[in-house]
Protein backbone atom coordinates (compact mmCIF):
# COMPACT_ATOMS: atom_id res chain seq x y z
CA UNK A 1 0.00 0.00 0.00
CA UNK A 2 1.93 2.73 -1.32
CA UNK A 3 0.74 6.52 -2.33
CA UNK A 4 -0.09 7.15 -5.64
CA UNK A 5 1.75 9.97 -7.71
CA UNK A 6 1.00 13.41 -6.29
CA UNK A 7 -0.34 11.23 -3.28
CA UNK A 8 0.74 11.27 0.75
CA UNK A 9 -0.90 8.79 3.22
CA UNK A 10 -2.15 8.54 6.64
CA UNK A 11 -2.88 5.07 8.36
CA UNK A 12 -4.77 4.42 10.89
CA UNK A 13 -7.05 1.67 12.45
CA UNK A 14 -10.47 4.05 12.28
CA UNK A 15 -12.21 3.32 8.95
CA UNK A 16 -14.61 6.33 9.64
CA UNK A 17 -12.32 10.04 9.33
CA UNK A 18 -13.81 11.86 7.50
CA UNK A 19 -11.79 15.01 7.74
CA UNK A 20 -8.63 15.26 9.49
CA UNK A 21 -8.10 18.20 12.03
CA UNK A 22 -4.44 19.36 12.87
CA UNK A 23 -3.61 18.13 16.76
CA UNK A 24 -0.46 17.97 19.19
CA UNK A 25 0.17 14.15 18.75
CA UNK A 26 0.54 12.42 22.87
CA UNK A 27 4.21 11.72 21.17
CA UNK A 28 4.78 14.64 19.61
CA UNK A 29 8.62 16.56 20.31
CA UNK A 30 6.53 20.03 18.87
CA UNK A 31 3.99 22.24 19.99
CA UNK A 32 2.15 22.73 16.78
CA UNK A 33 -0.70 20.65 15.61
CA UNK A 34 -0.33 18.89 12.94
CA UNK A 35 -2.03 16.42 10.10
CA UNK A 36 0.37 14.30 9.36
CA UNK A 37 1.18 11.91 6.61
CA UNK A 38 3.98 10.15 4.49
CA UNK A 39 5.62 9.65 0.78
CA UNK A 40 6.40 6.33 -0.83
CA UNK A 41 9.78 5.60 1.22
CA UNK A 42 8.27 5.93 4.30
CA UNK A 43 4.84 4.94 3.99
CA UNK A 44 5.94 0.95 4.90
CA UNK A 45 7.33 1.90 8.31
CA UNK A 46 3.58 2.31 8.77
CA UNK A 47 2.13 -0.95 7.91
CA UNK A 48 1.97 -2.26 12.11
CA UNK A 49 -0.74 -1.65 14.42
CA UNK A 50 -0.06 1.78 15.82
CA UNK A 51 1.08 0.72 18.82
CA UNK A 52 4.03 -1.34 18.03
CA UNK A 53 7.31 -1.00 18.56
CA UNK A 54 9.59 -1.13 15.29
CA UNK A 55 12.38 -0.59 13.95
CA UNK A 56 12.46 0.10 10.11
CA UNK A 57 15.80 0.30 7.84
CA UNK A 58 17.14 0.76 4.43
CA UNK A 59 19.98 1.93 2.79
CA UNK A 60 21.83 1.40 -0.81
CA UNK A 61 22.26 -1.80 -1.84
CA UNK A 62 20.88 -2.86 1.45
CA UNK A 63 17.44 -4.84 1.36
CA UNK A 64 14.70 -2.62 3.24
CA UNK A 65 14.47 -4.70 6.98
CA UNK A 66 11.89 -4.02 9.71
CA UNK A 67 11.53 -5.72 13.03
CA UNK A 68 9.17 -6.05 15.60
CA UNK A 69 9.09 -8.22 18.95
CA UNK A 70 7.57 -11.32 19.04
CA UNK A 71 5.02 -10.42 21.25
CA UNK A 72 3.53 -7.92 18.70
CA UNK A 73 3.22 -10.83 16.09
CA UNK A 74 -0.31 -11.74 16.52
CA UNK A 75 -1.61 -8.06 16.45
CA UNK A 76 0.33 -7.65 13.63
CA UNK A 77 -1.73 -10.23 12.04
CA UNK A 78 -5.05 -9.31 13.00
CA UNK A 79 -4.45 -5.83 12.95
CA UNK A 80 -7.32 -3.92 10.20
CA UNK A 81 -5.29 -0.96 8.83
CA UNK A 82 -6.92 1.87 6.49
CA UNK A 83 -4.69 4.16 4.26
CA UNK A 84 -6.05 7.33 3.72
CA UNK A 85 -5.03 9.09 0.45
CA UNK A 86 -4.44 13.00 0.35
CA UNK A 87 -3.20 15.18 -2.30
CA UNK A 88 0.64 15.60 -1.65
CA UNK A 89 0.08 19.49 -2.62
CA UNK A 90 -1.97 20.04 0.48
CA UNK A 91 1.07 19.32 2.82
CA UNK A 92 4.69 20.44 3.03
CA UNK A 93 7.81 18.33 3.76
CA UNK A 94 8.49 18.55 7.75
CA UNK A 95 12.38 19.12 8.71
CA UNK A 96 15.42 18.84 6.73
CA UNK A 97 15.53 15.69 5.86
CA UNK A 98 11.40 14.81 5.59
CA UNK A 99 10.12 11.90 7.28
CA UNK A 100 6.78 13.03 7.08
CA UNK A 101 4.39 15.55 5.55
CA UNK A 102 1.97 17.88 7.56
CA UNK A 103 -0.43 20.29 7.53
CA UNK A 104 -1.79 22.90 9.82
CA UNK A 105 -5.15 23.21 8.58
CA UNK A 106 -8.14 20.76 8.58
CA UNK A 107 -7.80 18.12 4.84
CA UNK A 108 -10.42 15.66 4.14
CA UNK A 109 -8.93 12.61 2.18
CA UNK A 110 -9.51 11.89 -1.80
CA UNK A 111 -11.89 9.41 -1.19
CA UNK A 112 -12.88 6.35 1.31
CA UNK A 113 -9.73 4.80 2.66
CA UNK A 114 -8.35 1.85 1.41
CA UNK A 115 -8.19 -1.40 3.64
CA UNK A 116 -4.26 -2.18 3.61
CA UNK A 117 -4.93 -6.01 3.70
CA UNK A 118 -2.47 -8.83 5.44
CA UNK A 119 0.29 -6.89 7.05
CA UNK A 120 2.72 -9.43 7.17
CA UNK A 121 2.11 -10.45 4.02
CA UNK A 122 2.43 -6.89 2.48
CA UNK A 123 6.10 -6.76 3.68
CA UNK A 124 6.77 -10.25 1.81
CA UNK A 125 5.18 -8.74 -1.32
CA UNK A 126 7.19 -5.58 -1.55
CA UNK A 127 10.30 -7.51 -0.82
CA UNK A 128 10.79 -6.01 3.09
CA UNK A 129 12.42 -8.41 5.11
CA UNK A 130 10.29 -8.70 8.12
CA UNK A 131 12.12 -9.73 11.47
CA UNK A 132 10.32 -11.49 14.59
CA UNK A 133 12.67 -10.60 17.78
CA UNK A 134 12.69 -10.94 21.49
CA UNK A 135 13.42 -7.40 21.78
CA UNK A 136 14.77 -4.87 19.86
CA UNK A 137 18.06 -3.20 21.50
CA UNK A 138 20.55 -5.50 19.93
CA UNK A 139 19.11 -5.22 16.25
CA UNK A 140 18.34 -1.20 16.22
CA UNK A 141 22.23 -0.65 17.70
CA UNK A 142 23.57 -2.64 14.63
CA UNK A 143 20.96 -0.55 12.08
CA UNK A 144 22.79 2.37 14.06
CA UNK A 145 26.42 0.94 13.78
CA UNK A 146 25.81 0.62 9.93
CA UNK A 147 25.15 3.72 9.26
CA UNK A 148 21.82 2.74 7.77
CA UNK A 149 18.84 4.60 7.14
CA UNK A 150 16.52 4.02 9.78
CA UNK A 151 13.03 5.08 11.49
CA UNK A 152 12.78 3.87 14.94
CA UNK A 153 8.80 4.10 15.83
CA UNK A 154 6.67 3.61 19.20
CA UNK A 155 10.13 2.59 20.73
CA UNK A 156 8.58 3.52 24.44
CA UNK A 157 6.34 0.78 23.89
CA UNK A 158 9.45 -1.72 23.48
CA UNK A 159 9.08 -4.44 26.17
CA UNK A 160 4.89 -4.18 26.21
CA UNK A 161 3.12 -5.90 24.01
CA UNK A 162 -0.45 -5.83 23.34
CA UNK A 163 -1.88 -7.02 26.30
CA UNK A 164 0.77 -5.29 28.54
CA UNK A 165 3.99 -5.65 29.76
CA UNK A 166 6.08 -8.46 28.91
CA UNK A 167 6.72 -11.51 31.96
CA UNK A 168 9.20 -10.37 34.78
CA UNK A 169 11.00 -13.57 33.00
CA UNK A 170 12.44 -12.24 29.76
Amino acid sequence: MLPRPGEVLHFSEDAAIERFVPHVAATAQQPEAYVWSVDALNAPCYWFPRQCPRVCSWGDGVQRVHAIEDAWLDAMRATRLYAYRFAATDFEAFGDRPHAHVTTRPVSPLGPPDEVGDLVRLHHEQGIELLVLPDLDDHFAGVRAQGLEFSGIRLGNAGVGPAGPFPAQR
